[in-house]
């Protein structure tokens, strides 16, 4: 009697996409902490008396790290869910604003 079942596809949890809000905590997180080492390198350019070279290398992470850290922000997880947009159906029986005359 079992043969003629059909057979149904079993989902398993590892099969499902992260959801948006760890995915936003993971680019927030990330977000962080480049910003807070870019916080260390600007103290490190002004504060620590080292060689040109080496502030050079700090005041260049001081400045391209904010870019670095916003691009990576904004950048979806290639796993993450698409957004998506439900928009309302118009209700058929009711004449569009666009569309009514004057008086009516």
């Amino acid at each position: 009697m079992k043969g003629w079942r059909k057979k149904q596809d079993v989902h398993q949890v590892t099969d499902a996409k992260p959801s948006l809000t760890s995915d936003i905590r993971r680019r927030e997180i990330s977000y962080l902490i480049k910003m807070g080492i870019r916080t260390l390198c600007l103290i490190l350019a002004v504060v620590v008396p080292v060689p040109w070279p080496y502030r050079l290398l700090f005041i260049a992470g001081a400045v391209f790290l904010p870019y670095i850290a916003v691009i990576g922000a904004n950048e979806r997880g290639g796993d993450a869910p698409s957004p998506t947009f439900h928009t309302p159906e118009a209700n058929q029986s009711e004449i569009p604003r666009h569309r009514r005359e004057i008086g009516s």
